[in-house]
């Protein structure tokens, strides 16, 4: 998924991108991530006068995480806009703070890198299988939305907690 600024400015029609990448890299350093489908991107790039190039499409991908509480598979599809300002050149230093460009010195540019940064942002931090979930019990680790245990998980007075086992 690759781009010429120079080419691009010879021509006055975009170049879409219709792909399909490998999604190894949602999982990297994720343990909750069970699975995750291929990305498929949908990008168009256009050329703009002032030597910027305009990135807009979608990604779609299907993950399976596991419920933060409970561990239980949860399916997800993520439908993510991508939207990115590609400029030629190196980054002015006044730029301004709102200027969200991305600044690339040399004249072929990679898509790719972009638009896994943009799938890796809009990931949930966690999810939950349901609303209401109760998890598993911190002393036995049953879970709780299937079943009922007899753990007793008061919270103990951390001020009483050296009391606990004098009895014993």
């Amino acid at each position: 998924m690759q781009f010429q600024f120079r080419k691009m400015a010879q021509s006055d029609q975009p170049i879409e991108f219709h792909q399909t990448l490998d999604s190894g890299f949602v999982k990297s350093g994720r343990n909750d991530i069970l699975s995750a489908s291929p990305l498929h991107a949908d990008v168009k790039a256009k050329y703009r006068v002032d030597q910027a190039v305009d990135v807009n499409g979608t990604l779609k991908l299907d993950l399976q995480m596991a419920c933060a509480r409970c561990l239980r598979p949860v399916d997800l599809h993520l439908d993510v806009a991508i939207q990115e300002e590609i400029r030629h050149g190196a980054e002015p230093e006044n730029v301004a703070e709102e200027d969200d460009a991305v600044y690339v010195n040399s004249d072929t540019v990679d898509l790719q890198p972009y638009l896994e940064e943009a799938a890796l942002m809009d990931l949930p931090a966690s999810v939950l299988c349901k609303d209401d979930c109760k998890g598993l019990c911190p002393t036995c680790g049953v879970n709780l939305n299937e079943q009922d245990c007899d753990c007793d998980n008061r919270p103990i007075d951390p001020r009483l907690a050296g009391l606990k086992d004098f009895f014993k």
